[in-house]
């Protein structure tokens, strides 16, 4: 392989084990901040074998949020100079809209709690009417459950409209809040279009709604606790252990992978207390793996997925 893989990011801490997996292959790759990159429209694309989107949507929440509306451009220059991207600008758009995540479940078929939306402080009123409480309020753009509230009544939304956070698009979901049958979730990875692995994470069960199944910032020495976007002392109450997912979620989960143009992520549901069905909650294109996964699962993630970056970025040199 001649030409580098470029891997985009705005976390540093998160990449570490991803660069070291790429370092293990002795494959040529690039490490791209994306917070210092610029880049001319009518100028020649650079000269990369494969670009690999790890931008966040979280990234707004650390001070980096112009890395999102850099990488909303970006990907579409680099697509339209005829270079892969892992996680593309269809991927991307995705990621960063729990509303057309919901209108994607819809249209697959795939049981997920009811929302409506909200682009107004004074309309997420009128955006929890007609819905079973308690409710969530939660940005379009979110990541790692922050800035969440939970409401039991239609009063107390009322009291907080006026100072939710709208996130860096100004919508929120308002969305029934549903109540894990055990206090658990479960997050079902998946890479290039098969099955990776599948955790369950269990919290205390106020806290249920707000987990981070992207555990890198719990164990003491991974990651610094500014760098995560949830309160260190919430993280490390989670109980993180192997899961055997059924076949129907792993299937439901590929089939949003395929339709969401998602080569590699994780989706999230759980099991509802009320009526026993499973609820998918969330689609994640980015993905930082399980924390000391070869413990947990059998095999480092990280390793295959370096791998499959390597022959992916061959397999496009054979072509051109």
């Amino acid at each position: 392989m001649s030409r580098p893989i470029a891997i985009l990011y705005e976390n540093e801490s998160w990449m570490q084990p991803l660069f070291a997996a790429l370092d293990a292959t002795g494959a040529p790759y690039e490490r791209v901040f994306v917070n210092e990159l610029s880049f001319d429209p009518d100028a020649p694309a650079p000269d990369w074998s494969l670009a690999v989107n790890k931008v966040s949507p979280s990234s707004y929440l650390r001070g980096h949020s112009e890395s999102l509306a850099f990488a909303r451009r970006y990907l579409p220059f680099l697509e339209g100079h005829g270079i892969p991207v892992v996680n593309g600008s269809d991927a991307f758009a995705l990621e960063l809209s729990k509303a057309q995540q919901l209108l994607l479940l819809e249209r697959l078929g795939i049981r997920a709690p009811r929302a409506h939306a909200a682009s107004d402080a004074a309309r997420i009123v009128d955006a929890a009417r007609g819905l079973r409480f308690p409710v969530i309020v939660k940005p379009n753009i979110g990541g790692s459950g922050a800035l969440m509230r939970r409401f039991d009544d239609i009063d107390e939304v009322a009291g907080a409209a006026a100072t939710l956070d709208l996130g860096p698009d100004g919508t929120v979901l308002v969305q029934e809040y549903i109540e894990s049958a055990d206090g658990s979730i479960v997050r079902v990875e998946f890479l290039d279009g098969e099955y990776l692995y599948a955790i369950k994470i269990t919290n205390d069960r106020a806290q249920d709604f707000n987990l981070c199944p992207a555990d890198i910032c719990q164990v003491p020495g991974e990651a610094e606790w500014d760098n995560c976007v949830v309160d260190a002392p919430a993280k490390k109450a989670l109980k993180i252990e192997a899961f055997d997912a059924p076949q129907e979620m792993i299937d439901a989960v590929l089939h949003i992978a395929k339709e969401g143009s998602l080569d590699v992520g994780g989706v999230e549901y759980l099991v509802s207390a009320s009526d026993g069905l499973p609820y998918v909650y969330d689609i994640n294109a980015l993905s930082n793996f399980v924390t000391d996964a070869e413990t947990l699962v059998g095999f480092d993630p990280h390793a295959r997925f370096a791998q499959y970056l390597v022959a992916r970025a061959r397999a496009g040199e054979l072509v051109s």
